[in-house]
């Protein structure tokens, strides 16, 4: 891809890189900081985006391996994290939503998926919501697609059991529901 090309294309990709960083970083400072590295990163190297890698599945892998590089370097500085809270966020009010019940299920559910462990909200995130195959998720990650489908099971599962979904039960043999 050619430098003018990524110029051109980043600002589009900016609500998506921002909602990741934000849903990563769970502080919106550290969000901004990130998606202003990975796109200065981009742009300085865009030379190292592989024809056939979608440039922003290119552009979350260049992101986790920033946030993944500061995760460490604070644990070197002995430096806590802020915990996650759900009042950092801005609310932007979600024109559909407009429900009470449904706000209150998009806030548990963002709950839920921030208590997930790191390897499965990250696949989680960029699988569930920001809509990357198994196989973009595996790239941006740099892991197997095995590891990233079963890390998307392991969250899965934990959301439903958080959630109570059952499954439905079968029934013995000749009893009627």
């Amino acid at each position: 891809m050619l430098d003018e090309e990524l110029s051109r294309l980043i600002p589009s990709l900016l609500p998506r890189l921002w909602r990741f960083a934000l849903r990563l970083t769970a502080n919106r400072h550290d969000a901004e900081d990130l998606v202003q590295r990975a796109c200065v990163r981009a742009l300085e190297r865009p030379h190292q985006l592989q024809e056939g890698t979608s440039a922003l599945s290119w552009l979350f892998s260049i992101m986790y391996s920033i946030w993944i590089s500061e995760i460490r370097a604070r644990k070197v500085r002995a430096v806590n994290a802020a915990d996650w809270q759900d009042d950092m966020l801005e609310n932007l009010p979600d024109p559909r939503a407009g429900d009470p019940e449904n706000d209150l299920l998009h806030q548990q559910i963002i709950a839920a998926v921030g208590a997930l462990p790191d390897p499965q909200r990250v696949v989680m995130l960029l699988v569930g919501v920001e809509g990357l195959s198994y196989r973009e998720a595996a790239v941006a990650l740099d892991i197997p697609i095995g590891t990233v489908m079963s890390r998307l099971a392991r969250a899965r599962i934990t959301l439903g059991e958080l959630f109570a979904i059952s499954r439905p039960q079968r029934l013995p043999k000749g009893v009627k529901p």
